[in-house]
């Protein structure tokens, strides 16, 4: 590219001007009081817009509270100077700066633009996320944001000339900080002390947006939980499962894991649009109250297949814990977990496990995006392989988001206009909407296409189907996007999940259809998949509860059967 005289003159003009400002810096001698002040009340002011405008929408712009909301930004600040006074030391001073003010970018932007609460299962899911799933979160804006608010002032202070005066006149230095820091703090918590002890006692999903604060906390916590010494022996659970004598019939069941789809974006739960027009028009039990385990796949994956429920669920116990998969596997069940997503987050460590994320083993890939049809690919040859009963699990790539206009071919992009960009902030909640509901459409057509495999199959097995989606999905409301928020503080989108199960004919009769109608409207959980994958197949073990098995008629049968 030519550049004439007058853009070159304009290029060093400006090279000259960005040089001047580094002399500057390197010219002006600075304390590291002033250098800690400095980065502490530009975090608290430009890194915390999520923290302030969901604290504006919490108390409401009242008149009354306007004293209080605008003590939060001098709050934040008093703490990042007793914090930065704490950890900066001589030549660390530079260091500890620089971090906290890229962490506070980081965790700033995530906080502002998809309204992310921080806590130790936040971070958990963050260091699982996989190079495609991190790729969607990159645009323009996370660049703009984190090159403004945190690389640009981390050069700053790193060419800024700071003084290292004597240990004496530093500690005072520092120590006139600290109190002047703990005085403000002292005055502010007489003025609203009982504002302050309610944000943090009650309103997790605000003190969660702080930045750096909460991010480097829950890291800490998460790290600290890490150490602690991981179970030495593998448990054995449903020791003495074995498939019922009864069942003189071969099943093939396929498990389609979802992901991200919110029930009230599902069809056959009556939402406005007929997002599922092909499950519509088959032999389908619906369950519209379901609930799930968690609000991220890091948890709710593993905890479906485990027995020990979500109150009861640990990460770290489940993975050294039978789960479904492994009693079905030792009673003879042939198991095959094909996944489309990041990881089956340990559930098919120990059966046969297909990776469908890459063109190695996914036909239908292109433009890095494999799509979840792929996974049925040579599924039916393996069928044709196994000599007994066969489940396989399809781990969706479902809705996955913030990309949501990736998640399908565009011939199934029906609802239009659509948000056509992974920056959510930057479309409008019609268009996320559109994008979302597509992506569900889609998962209508692949569940279709599931269960026509298994239709071609019902010649030599009892054949049926069970879709359950790990978690739901923010798509803007009260300024929340995406999923992962604590499960307590979580709203009803995040954990509220469709779920059904599509039987064959030859299953129809021993499922008595009708008397499951009534059954299916109540409260179900993700609780209820282990036991109901045992029920399937029929296995007898002390493990398995029939009351929490989705397909079991009555109560009064469930109690007979155990």
């Amino acid at each position: 590219m030519w550049i004439g005289p007058k853009g070159a003159e304009h290029a060093r003009r400006g090279t000259r001007q960005d040089t001047n400002m580094l002399q500057a810096l390197r010219t002006k001698t600075f304390s590291s009081v002033a250098l800690i002040v400095a980065v502490a009340v530009f975090a608290a002011l430009a890194t915390n817009g999520g923290f302030y405008s969901a604290a504006i929408s919490m108390y409401g712009g009242a008149l009354g509270r306007l004293p209080l909301l605008a003590s939060l930004p001098l709050v934040l600040s008093c703490i990042f100077v007793l914090l930065l006074s704490a950890l900066c030391h001589r030549w660390l001073v530079k260091p500890v700066l620089i971090v906290f003010l890229l962490l506070s970018a980081v965790f700033g932007y995530f906080a502002f633009a998809y309204g992310t609460i921080f806590d130790p299962q936040m971070i958990a899911n963050a260091l699982q996320t996989d190079s495609a799933e991190a790729g969607d979160l990159i645009n323009l804006k996370l660049v703009l944001y984190i090159g403004l608010l945190g690389v640009l002032p981390s050069i700053m202070v790193a060419f800024a000339n700071l003084a290292y005066p004597g240990w004496k006149s530093e500690t005072i230095a520092r120590l006139r900080l600290v109190g002047a820091a703990g005085a403000t703090l002292a005055v502010l918590f007489l003025l609203f002390g009982a504002h302050y002890v309610s944000l943090v006692r009650e309103h997790r999903e605000l003190t969660g947006k702080i930045a750096p604060l909460a991010g480097v906390v829950s890291a800490i916590k998460l790290v600290s939980k890490g150490i602690a010494p991981a179970p030495d022996e593998h448990t054995i659970v449903g020791a003495d499962a074995r498939i019922s004598p009864e069942d003189t019939h071969r099943e093939l069941i396929i498990m389609v894991v979802g992901e991200t789809a919110r029930a009230d974006h599902w069809g056959l739960n009556g939402y406005s649009r007929q997002t599922t027009p092909l499950l519509k028009g088959e032999n389908v039990i619906n369950y519209p109250d379901f609930w799930s385990c968690d609000t991220s796949t890091a948890r709710s994956v593993p905890c479906m297949f485990s027995n020990l429920g979500r109150a009861k669920f640990d990460v770290r116990d489940a993975q050294t814990t039978d789960n479904a998969l492994d009693i079905l596997k030792r009673a003879g069940v042939s198991v095959l977990w094909r996944d489309n997503n990041s990881s089956s987050k340990g559930v098919a460590d120990r059966v046969l496990y297909q990776d469908f994320k890459s063109p190695a083993l996914n036909p239908m890939c292109e433009d890095g995006e494999c799509r979840d049809e792929g996974m049925l690919s040579g599924l039916q040859e393996h069928i044709n392989a196994q000599s007994g009963d066969v489940l396989i699990v399809l781990h969706q790539m479902g809705n996955h988001g913030p990309a949501y206009y990736k998640r399908y071919p565009k011939s199934f992009e029906r609802f239009t206009p659509v948000c056509k960009t992974n920056d959510l902030g930057s479309c409008t909640a019609e268009e996320i909407t559109n994008a979302y509901d597509n992506a569900i459409l889609y998962t209508d057509h692949f569940l279709g296409r599931v269960i026509a495999l298994l239709k071609a199959n019902t010649e030599h097995f009892e054949t049926a189907m069970l879709y359950v989606s790990d978690h739901g999905e923010s798509l803007g409301e009260y300024g929340m996007y995406l999923h992962g928020t604590p499960y307590m503080l979580a709203p009803d989108t995040q954990k509220h999940v469709p779920a059904v199960v599509w039987y064959s004919n030859a299953l129809a009769h021993d499922l008595r259809v009708d008397d499951l109608a009534a059954r299916s409207k109540r409260r179900w959980t993700h609780d209820s998949v282990f036991h109901t994958l045992l029920g399937l197949f029929e296995i007898r073990s002390n493990a398995y509860d029939p009351t929490k098995d989705l397909l079991v008629h009555n109560d009064d049968e469930a109690a007979s059967v155990k």
